[in-house]
């Protein structure tokens, strides 16, 4: 399967889901990552899963941190 044809199945499938947000090949690893990890999952058997050499690598991917920053950036009003 080349880059083009997995990067078209995301699109088909996010837009199949309901998601409006523009999506890509990251995004959708991250959120797999993500998920695994609220799941309980290791961070050393999601690395190995990913394919990284560097547990850092798989760190970048980890959103987990990411809902405690939005709830805060959605406490701006204008």
């Amino acid at each position: 399967m080349t880059q083009p044809d997995v990067y078209r199945m995301i699109v088909r499938r996010a837009g199949a889901a309901g998601v409006a947000t523009q999506i890509g090949c990251h995004s959708w690893r991250a959120r797999g990552i993500t998920a695994y990890l609220e799941n309980g999952g290791l961070l050393e058997h999601e690395q190995a899963m990913a394919g990284h050499a560097s547990a850092r690598t798989t760190k970048l991917y980890d959103r987990r941190g990411e809902q405690v920053s939005l709830d805060e950036v959605e406490r701006i009003t204008l």
